[in-house]
């Protein structure tokens, strides 16, 4: 047994496996950083009144807390099916386009691993902090990890999604 279970293939070929594999951890992504977003702009903007108000308002009005364990679970899922993935990026994306000699797109890619690395190891901590959001001496720590892992996945995201026009699916 490699990299799937070899019953998988019984039902679906290598190329439609793979495409479910990408198509959902493109879906994990927009939900993580829908969540993170959503987030980022309750604590960096929150809003005083409640009641009515516009889109932006209504987009900042969410109850932060809320989001704490679905971005947890949404990191680590979405992490898990990325580095699935790059068993495959290794030898069909990454080779081809250090053959082409595209050395920054390579380094750009390169300090995404290490964003979601890191983020993996501070999630604890902004679990923590979530888990306490009535201890005002958390509000700080709380507010700027938030945007930082905010601005984290949307790195991530935009990063994945330039590789992937540069040389990914459907190459």
């Amino acid at each position: 047994m490699g990299l799937m279970p070899d019953f998988i293939l019984d039902w679906i070929d290598v190329g439609t496996f793979w495409t479910i594999l990408m198509m959902t951890h493109g879906l994990l992504a927009v939900a993580l950083l829908g969540a993170m977003t959503h987030q980022a702009m309750s604590v960096l903007a929150p809003v005083r009144q409640p009641a009515g108000g516009g889109f932006v308002t209504r987009f900042r009005a969410v109850q932060g807390a809320g989001y704490a364990s679905a971005v947890c679970v949404l990191w680590i899922v979405t992490f898990l099916f990325g580095a699935w993935i790059y068993t495959k990026y290794r030898m069909y994306v990454r080779i081809p386009i250090e053959a082409q000699g595209y050395y920054k797109t390579l380094g750009v890619f390169d300090l995404k691993e290490h964003v979601a690395v890191i983020g993996l190891f501070l999630l604890p901590i902004y679990w923590y902090l979530w888990k306490n959001v009535r201890n005002a001496e958390y509000d700080s720590p709380r507010r700027w990890l938030t945007v930082l892992m905010a601005a984290m996945v949307w790195y991530l995201f935009l990063v994945g999604h330039f590789l992937n026009n540069v040389r990914g699916f459907g190459s």
